[in-house]
């Protein structure tokens, strides 16, 4: 299932969680023992502020005993744009003051250049029609606008080497898609490190996550792997994926360097056009 974040709906998914919570007699507190979910989340997602997914939509049902009612609620958040797992961490990406990022394999969404993103939203599994990859593509390319404000959020993009290695749609797109990061970064709009082949394993071998900081919410961590995604926010949790992003930046390439790289590997790419 794809969905569109839907403000609107997630107050009402709040009210109504609050109202079926305090008609069973329950705190805040209380539903987060009993469904294994922290009290801040519940307490967001009552304020309309998170939209929960489906795993926590079925254990709210499971202890206020709704019959399924906060998972059949879940669709009317919003449809057909992004990733089910993705639409929690899409909002509060536009909310940020502070995003930091690896990415293992591809370009990070916010950098994707228009055929890059093209690209990577046409393959895979299982196939889309034109109309399906241009309705992703108008979305992937809206979440870069978040870099129009050239300060807010400050962007860390760490980079492995292995995201400018790949042709992903072929030389001349990786060409141009890496021509737009180093621009982003000799501007000064981004902070890109890489971690070289050379490093090894390192501490965030495992896969994507994003770090996200708040100006009025604690800070969480949204993690990607096939088909799936999960926003983390028990502070302990968070905690540890910051410590591992910092641990791997350790090991990473200096800002300067890394642009002088990625403006290298750029210039192989162009001249194996020719």
């Amino acid at each position: 299932m794809a969905i569109e974040d839907n403000p609107q709906s997630r107050e009402k998914y709040g009210k109504e969680l609050k109202r079926r919570r305090e008609k069973a007699g329950l705190t805040q507190e209380d539903l987060s023992a009993r469904a294994i979910m922290s009290r801040s989340h519940i307490a967001h997602i009552e304020a309309g502020r998170r939209r929960p997914d489906v795993e926590d939509a079925r254990r709210l049902d499971q202890v206020l005993g709704t019959s399924g009612f906060f998972v059949e609620f879940l669709p009317t958040l919003g449809e057909g744009k992004v990733a089910e797992h993705f639409a929690e961490a899409l909002r509060l990406e536009r909310q940020a003051e502070v995003i930091r990022e690896y990415a293992p394999k591809l370009v990070p969404g916010v950098l994707q250049t228009e055929a890059y993103a093209r690209e990577v939203l046409g393959s895979g599994f299982p196939s889309k029609t034109v109309e399906e990859r241009d309705r992703l593509l108008t979305t992937r390319l809206e979440r870069a606008r978040i870099l129009d404000d050239f300060h807010t959020p400050v962007f860390w993009s760490l980079l492995d080497e292995a995201v400018l290695r790949r042709p992903i749609g072929g030389l001349a797109v990786m060409c141009e898609q890496l021509q737009h990061i180093a621009e982003l970064g000799n501007s000064h709009r981004i902070r890109v490190h890489v971690l070289p082949y050379s490093v090894g394993f390192h501490a965030l071998m495992e896969g994507f996550v994003s770090l996200m900081w708040f100006e009025d919410l604690p800070p969480v961590a949204y993690v990607e792997g096939l088909k799936t995604g999960k926003v983390l926010e028990v502070p302990s949790v968070v905690r540890e994926c910051q410590a591992a992003y910092d641990h791997a930046l350790g090991d990473a390439m200096s800002h300067s360097a890394s642009l002088a790289l990625i403006r290298s590997i750029a210039k192989e790419y162009e001249h194996a056009q020719q």
